[in-house]
């Protein structure tokens, strides 16, 4: 039986263009996944959950408040991770704020079942998500949190932004009708399960 292939000491680091393609795609996909919830009237957790519960109850636009909400966050983020991390960060929540302006008008459906929008919405948005974080970039927000708590502490990030999504479907609960959070923390626990069991460095190796 042939000896495992050891892994580089120091492996080549993304280009420019790999950069590129790979945060377009993250992007569009997350943009396809939350355009899903937000066409059923569903939350989701972590700063895009926030952003969604604020949108619904004051009705002003998700784009703005999801970008207006990650602010405070890019500082942790250039503190704890760095210049790149956090310009990349800064363009992917940007970007997908321009694109969730425009994706929920472009993908409409007569007919939308809910348990197959929301398992949709967690698998696309959670590939998405890794795509993001494999490229050194973050959707900004307790997406940083997470990622800090895993490169300093070794907690799965997708564990931690589940403790951060139980005290907010805690308090949707209290908002929304309970069919309805029912359904959304599903797609956080789908979304939160791809990240938990895909995003480990030791099986992941280009920087």
């Amino acid at each position: 039986m042939p000896s495992p292939i050891p892994l580089p000491v120091d492996p080549p680091k993304h280009t420019a263009l790999e950069d590129l393609q790979g945060f377009s795609i993250s992007l569009v996909t997350t943009a396809i996944g939350l355009s899903f919830i937000t066409q059923l009237g569903f939350i989701t957790g972590q700063t895009a959950g926030l952003a969604l519960v604020i949108s619904y109850l004051t009705e002003w636009s998700f784009s703005w408040v999801f970008w207006l909400i990650n602010i405070p966050f890019y500082a942790l983020a250039w503190v704890q991770m760095g210049r790149e991390f956090t310009l990349k960060s800064i363009a992917c929540v940007t970007i997908l704020s321009i694109l969730m302006e425009v994706v929920p008008n472009w993908m409409q459906f007569a007919h939308l079942n809910p348990l197959f929008g929301i398992v949709a919405f967690g698998v696309l948005t959670g590939y998405g998500l890794l795509g993001t974080f494999r490229h050194k970039g973050s959707l900004g927000g307790l997406g940083v949190v997470a990622l800090y708590a895993q490169d300093r502490f070794g907690i799965r990030a997708g564990f931690v932004q589940l403790g951060f999504d139980a005290i907010l479907f805690g308090v949707a609960f209290f908002l929304f009708a309970p069919e309805r959070v029912l359904y959304s923390l599903l797609g956080a626990l789908i979304l939160n399960g791809v990240i938990a069991f895909n995003h480990r460095r030791d099986r992941y190796i280009a920087p």
